[in-house]
């Protein structure tokens, strides 16, 4: 070895050395940047040189800079982040749910409830007294009008949660033309792979993209041997080397309402999201409100239905010269238990009594309804026509194939009774609620104008109060339709569920923040700049950098000695 080899292995040692404080100075000056991930600087032994039988080394080379790196950790911390999104969109659906809910405060659904039966209630310490019947009527539409916000405020969520899916949808459109781009400079700068060294700040980007790519739906993750990272979403590519493939929104209907639906552009295959925050969104918008929807309809439907047919068997103090069925047949000439009602009546009768105002005769006639599925059951023709055969009623079927009856002259007053085959309620005839779901229900025009009509009697009009007896006592009355449960009880049952899945969803997000916070910390751990640890490895280099300066200065003037021989 001579001292010109000396000579280069000092200047190979002073590069080292001044590259390290330049890889310490740049860990540092990103200490604070949350996307930088922690350099380190590669040092390899020299190649061997033989001088006689003597091998010495010719120093070190610097073989490259890398990122302080666990990639498996980084693939579970991505996964984590899906989690963590997923169980947080859930969790803040049921906040709001339980929120527009708001059970145990003075304006919830079972407040409304409770005032309504409580004001039938006052109507039997009172029959006669239309004060009071008109304020059962008002918390009737008083309930009517919780049952319609509440629905009209999960609607609203739904609607902005749809909205917020797609918005997701073109935040990741975005990451994915971002990643995509970030492949291709990758694989220039570190040149297919062959260099050994990280193209660190655009893996830093990259990883960045990838993160937040993964807080919005749970991807799979494949590095390749030229730098470029391949993305995928439940077999599916959304980033292939170069290439991307977008989310596409389609957008339909649900529930009439709007709901989107996500496809790649490419396949054409449904986004299939397991995780991320796309997946707590959809299972947010179908899964809780979507259900929570379906359990308030079922929840109105059995109030309008089971309520109406104890009100349509009962008279109020008046009886009623003209009635109009709310609800409509789609045929009129189909048994009534499948004419496409909303309701279904059940085989049966009912009593309708005329009577003569102005001499006070009162006749009452049986009308029976047929439905067992044999020949012969009663069609919506067939009760018309049964009914205009009745002294002093005309009974027509109108061209929307609603149920018409008229008093036909001015001193004849109909009412009804006992009514076993819920036709009456099917029909929407003698009823208090209109309507078929929470979006429609109300109180029956006929009530709200007069208040006489609250059906309290079931021995004639104005007669007794045994159907107000039953109808106050509605909420805790087993319904056969209902599996012999009580509304109280449907209620109840609802509201406790809804409770005890919010408080599973907030458990669940809890644990995955949890777990989060964990591999965070691991991670940062790994890829987090210490500022000590820089200053000893910064003030190690600079030692080095002045021995290697000592050795060039050494070998300096041994030459300068040899030169002057």
């Amino acid at each position: 070895m001579t001292l010109f080899s000396t000579l280069q292995l000092a200047k190979n040692a002073l590069f080292a050395s001044q590259l390290g404080v330049q890889v310490a100075a740049n860990n540092v000056a990103n200490a604070d940047n949350p996307d930088y991930v922690r350099e380190r600087m590669v040092l390899t032994t020299g190649p061997t040189q033989s001088v006689g039988e003597i091998v010495l080394g010719t120093g070190a080379k610097v073989q490259g800079v890398l990122r302080v790196l666990d990639s498996f950790l980084q693939k579970r911390y991505w996964t984590a982040t899906s989690d963590v999104a997923n169980g947080e969109a859930q969790e803040a659906t049921y906040v709001g749910l339980e929120s527009a809910i708001g059970e145990l405060t003075e304006n919830d659904l079972s407040t409304a409830l409770t005032r309504f039966f409580n004001s039938i209630g006052d109507v039997l310490n009172q029959p006669d007294s239309l004060a009071v019947r008109n304020m059962a009527v008002m918390q009737g539409g008083a309930l009517t009008s919780e049952v319609r916000r509440l629905d009209t405020r999960v609607r609203e969520m739904r609607e902005a949660t749809n909205d917020r899916m797609a918005n997701a949808a073109e935040e990741a459109n975005t990451l994915v033309a971002e990643i995509g781009k970030l492949n291709r400079r990758v694989m220039e700068a570190e040149q297919g792979g062959q260099l050994f060294s990280d193209a660190v700040g655009l893996r830093d980007k990259r990883d960045a993209a990838l993160q937040d790519l993964a807080r919005i739906i749970d991807i799979q993750v494949e590095e390749q041997a030229s730098g470029a990272v391949n993305v995928f979403v439940n077999g599916d590519y959304l980033v292939f080397d170069g290439a991307t493939q977008s989310v596409t929104v389609a957008r339909n209907m649900d529930r009439g309402l709007p709901a989107v639906e996500l496809r790649l552009s490419h396949s054409g295959g449904l986004v299939r999201a397991s995780s991320g925050e796309l997946a707590g969104l959809l299972a947010a918008r179908d899964g809780i409100l979507g259900q929570f929807l379906d359990d308030l309809d079922a929840f109105t439907k059995t109030l309008v239905f089971e309520f109406n047919k104890l009100h349509a068997g009962g008279q109020g103090m008046s009886g009623y010269r003209e009635s109009l069925g709310l609800h409509a047949v789609a045929d009129v000439d189909a048994p009534l238990d499948a004419a496409g009602l909303d309701f279904t009546p059940a085989h049966g009768s009912f009593q309708l009594v005329v009577a003569d105002t102005q001499s006070g005769h009162r006749r009452t006639y049986d009308i029976a309804v047929q439905l067992t599925g044999l020949e012969g059951d009663t069609t919506l023709r067939d009760l018309a026509t049964r009914l205009d055969a009745i002294d002093g009623l005309s009974a027509s079927i109108t061209s929307a194939g609603k149920l018409r009856l008229t008093g036909e002259s001015s001193t004849v007053a109909f009412s009804f009774a006992n009514d076993t085959s819920g036709v009456l309620a099917a029909l929407g005839i003698n009823a208090f609620f209109t309507g078929t779901d929470a979006m429609t229900i109300g109180v029956h025009g006929a009530l709200a104008a007069d208040a006489g009509k609250l059906a309290m009697s079931r021995g004639g009009v104005g007669h007794d109060t045994l159907n107000g007896e039953l109808l106050a006592d509605f909420l805790s009355r087993p319904l056969k339709t209902a599996g012999g449960s009580s509304l109280s009880q449907i209620y109840e049952r609802w509201m406790g569920n809804t409770s005890q899945a919010s408080s599973l969803a907030a458990a669940t997000a809890e644990g995955f923040r949890a777990f989060h916070t964990t591999l965070e910390g691991e991670h940062l751990a790994m890829t987090g700049v210490s500022l000590d640890e820089e200053a000893v490895n910064m003030m190690a280099f600079q030692r080095s950098y002045q021995a290697s300066a000592k050795v060039i200065a050494t070998i300096s003037e041994m030459l300068d000695v040899l030169v002057n021989l």
